[in-house]
């Protein structure tokens, strides 16, 4: 089938900011006495939402004050990639030269999606052609924020291609009928949906998905 439009996620696929969000997270919880390593808190926090992460964290650490973890993130992250965030690699070169109508589709609140973006010069390939999780009550895996996306431009999901980093914004793809490019994304990570996606380890990878 055809594809004529492409859904972006944003972190760790357009802009290079899971790194950061867990260097964060690290030291907001270092902070209060809890030590938790990158690696483990990037194992439990990619592609998912925030919300169900930090409520996991609480239950193993009672001592934690979700509300208070949250306020923090937020606002140390906004001051951390103004200074600091960076565009993925190819991700300028492939929005701005891309045909095709696209969106982002991101389990982020749109203000973070909106400040990594302008940071990175991404915001004006897109405009107002965002779509976050916190605005629907629709979180991946759940599949409504990629038929959301699609609606937002006007086309089945089923001519869409879905370009993802993340296990949960994969699953969420493919539940909505979407063509999905798995970025970076090995065959282990991917278990048994391995095989129904593309697996790309560069965006530059994409153009030749759709044919241009």
């Amino acid at each position: 089938m055809r594809i004529e439009a492409v859904i972006f996620d944003c972190d760790g696929t357009l802009v290079d900011s899971e790194g950061l969000a867990v260097e964060v997270v690290v030291e907001l919880l270092a902070e209060v006495g809890v030590a938790v390593g990158a690696d483990e808190v990037m194992r439990r926090f990619h592609g998912r939402r925030f919300a169900t992460f930090l409520q996991e964290l609480c239950a193993e650490f009672p001592a934690l004050d979700a509300e208070a973890m949250i306020a923090g993130f937020r606002s140390r992250t906004t001051a951390v990639f103004r200074e600091r965030l960076q565009p993925m690699p190819g991700a300028l070169e492939l929005v701005r030269g891309l045909a095709l109508d696209k969106c982002v589709a991101s389990n982020g609140p749109r203000a973070k999606i909106e400040t990594s973006l302008e940071v990175t010069g991404l915001l004006s390939a897109f405009g107002a052609r965002i779509v976050s999780a916190y605005e629907l009550d629709m979180w991946k895996p759940d599949p409504g924020l990629i038929h959301a996306a699609a609606g937002l431009m006007g086309v089945p999901a089923a001519r869409c291609l879905l370009v993802e980093d993340s296990l949960p914004g994969v699953q969420a793809g493919l539940a909505a009928g979407a063509r999905v490019a798995a970025y970076r994304l090995d065959a282990a990570q991917l278990g048994e949906l391995a095989g129904r996606v593309q697996r790309i380890s560069h965006l530059a990878e994409v153009p030749a998905l759709l044919g241009c």
